[in-house]
């Protein structure tokens, strides 16, 4: 069987691309070595949206903005993505690309540390992207808990820390053992909730897919509901 990374490469050739600003955002992102979604998990997360069909996102984690551009191209026509970022230039970037693509009153960021954020949010969200600081995803998740409603579903990505995930805490650097050590005590949290439904998938670094429990109404039959009373 080919390896990963041939796996990946040809996954990626398959893609379509996002759109000139988005494949713009994309270069550049790269070039200047910020941080962003990588295309494999891309693909999924947009799929993940397009099937859930979210009218409130949260995205923990704006960076340069790229991922919520390409949550919103299949999100519903009605819906809006509260974006938190506490890392000012790349604040001063992403707002200067929700404008570019016309999507600055349905893309809303929040200035400031999540966790503080997080704890004032009014949900609930269908959707929540995690995508910030590693080290806090644990920390965040009572929180991010609260503000889902049942049957909304939790993204989280670069679960694998790059592959540390596997290996010993002895094995990882000591500076990186404090991260790797709250990630597994996260992976474990997710798995092991009475409130969620979790899968874990080797797409990309890793993706933690959480569905919470209860009864509700998915929102394309909500749609479908209103159309048929007319």
């Amino acid at each position: 069987m080919a390896d990963a990374g041939r796996i990946a490469d040809y996954i990626c050739s398959l893609e379509k691309g996002y759109g000139g600003l988005c494949e713009r955002i994309a270069r550049e992102a790269r070039r200047d070595y910020v941080p962003i979604i990588r295309p494999e998990t891309a693909a999924f997360l947009r799929t993940m949206v397009a099937a859930m069909q979210p009218s409130r996102i949260l995205e923990v984690g704006t960076a340069v903005g790229y991922s919520a551009l390409l949550m919103a191209q299949v999100m519903p026509k009605n819906g809006v993505i509260t974006t938190i970022e506490n890392y000012a230039p790349r604040i001063c970037l992403a707002r200067e690309h929700f404008r570019q693509a016309g999507m600055e009153n349905r893309i809303m960021l929040m200035e400031g540390d999540a966790g503080q954020i997080l704890s004032e949010l009014s949900g609930p969200f269908e959707f929540i992207f995690m995508d910030g600081a590693k080290g806090q995803y644990l920390s965040w998740l009572s929180k991010v808990l609260k503000l889902m409603g049942p049957g909304a579903m939790l993204f989280s990505d670069n679960v694998f820390q790059d592959g540390d995930i596997f290996e010993s805490r002895f094995a990882v650097e000591r500076r990186e053992r404090t991260i790797h050590g709250r990630m597994r005590e996260y992976l474990y949290e997710l798995k092991h909730s009475a409130e969620l439904e979790t899968a874990i998938l080797p797409v990309g670094d890793g993706v933690a897919v959480s569905v919470k429990r209860g009864q509700h109404t998915p929102f394309f039959i909500e749609e479908r509901q209103q159309i048929e009373k007319g």
